[in-house]
């Protein structure tokens, strides 16, 4: 995302303020709509990356950093079995590659996939970590890391906000269906609140502990049930923080948008009819609205600004035939309601299936020759029909 031009007397007073004073105006970059792109990349991304994704017109880039090679156990974390400090030179890397993004014009979200006693599925042997969920004094070493971590990146240039924890999931484990009705949520919640399980008093927590050392730095919050729209139907009130975002992903219905579907004998199609919550439903542009819109009329209605809304990640394998149209009618409804947006993902080098610059193909070989020898993914890309409803608004919205 680039920041528009400013005159020079305007200029020159911004570089003659104080660093705090600056900073405290970082939530006005989300004042009106940004989009960008997912980095979830096995290496870090270089100058390149960044530059050709501000080249599409994105203006924020949504980085998680656990799949980068870590010093210790866990990248940045050192060991989320026992979290002591940060990993000093697991920082630097960061760090850099804040710089990077930064320097090609992008501001960054960092998106941590794990926290001390909540560690990444795909880091933990494919296993569900649900520690930080069952006993709330393990709350205190994630608010550790969050205040060790905001301190360290508090004065960092083009940081946007901290995304606190990709796709949480304390209901998983809880007893709430991923399906359940609204009503069903707000039940299991009165029965939860206070509680391990508390997701928004989570929340709350950590958010105290990095305004200790951090004032300014918006903070994005996901849903629950890993980030799902319905996912904030149980919170009966937005955070006590002025300078928060909330974020939900889409990938419903989940039968179609992903790889396994197209393994089946005969694959789902979009639009068309799919099983979702135990029953076929017939998936098309309006019922993706309808989706969606769970998450922006509990904003409206608890009076949290649609600027303040975002889909912090959404896709379709790109393999899908009508992948494209399924993009283009997510998008339209993220427009329509004025929610900020970052598709995943951007030339992702440890996964192929949701790179639409690759198109229908299949992936070269060398992409799975590089990342057998840990080296940098050598493909190249070209926005084709498939990238084409995330390229077109990517360039409108071009600053």
């Amino acid at each position: 995302m680039r920041l528009p031009s400013l005159p020079t007397l305007a200029l020159s007073l911004a570089l003659a303020a104080p660093l705090p004073a600056a900073a405290a105006d970082l939530i006005g970059f989300w004042d009106a709509p940004r989009h960008g792109g997912n980095s979830f990349n096995r290496l870090p991304p270089d100058a390149a990356y960044f530059q050709a994704l501000r080249g599409y017109g994105a203006s924020w880039v949504r980085l998680s950093y656990d799949k980068w090679k870590p010093e210790r156990r866990d990248f940045l974390i050192g060991d989320a079995d026992d979290y002591r400090q940060l990993s000093a030179p697991d920082l630097k890397t960061l760090k850099a590659a804040l710089a990077r993004a930064d320097a090609a014009g992008l501001k960054t979200v960092v998106a941590p996939l794990s926290l001390p006693y909540s560690r990444w599925a795909q880091n933990n042997g494919g296993r569900f970590d649900d520690r930080l969920w069952q006993d709330r004094e393990r709350w205190d070493a994630a608010a550790r890391f969050w205040r060790d971590l905001a301190r360290e990146l508090k004065d960092q240039p083009g940081i946007a906000a901290y995304n606190l924890i990709n796709e949480p999931a304390p209901e998983k484990q809880g007893g709430l269906s991923e399906y359940a009705s609204a009503g069903e949520r707000r039940d299991w919640y009165a029965r939860q609140r206070g509680g391990a399980r508390d997701l928004p008093a989570f929340y709350q927590h950590i958010v105290r502990a990095i305004r200790e050392v951090d004032p300014d730095t918006p903070i994005m919050l996901d849903a629950g049930w890993y980030a799902s729209a319905g996912g904030f139907a149980y919170w009966p009130a937005p955070l006590d923080d002025a300078k928060a975002l909330y974020s939900v992903h889409m990938y419903e219905p989940y039968q179609v948008t992903s790889a396994p579907n197209l393994k089946r004998a005969k694959p789902y199609v979009y639009p068309g009819p799919a099983p979702y919550g135990g029953r076929d439903e017939i998936w098309n542009r309006e019922r993706v609205g309808a989706h969606l819109a769970q998450a922006f009329d509990w904003a409206k209605a608890r009076g949290v600004p649609a600027a303040r809304m975002v889909a912090g990640e959404f896709g379709c394998v790109r393999q899908l035939d009508d992948c494209a149209r399924y993009l283009d009618d997510v998008l339209t409804a993220l427009d329509r309601a004025g929610a900020h947006w970052a598709f995943y993902a951007f030339r992702e080098d440890a996964w192929d299936a949701m790179d639409y610059e690759l198109g229908k193909k299949k992936v070269d070989w060398r992409y799975w020759d590089a990342m057998e020898q840990g080296k940098p993914d050598p493909v190249t890309r070209n926005a084709g029909p498939e990238f084409e409803p995330i390229r077109k608004r990517l360039a409108a919205g071009r600053e």
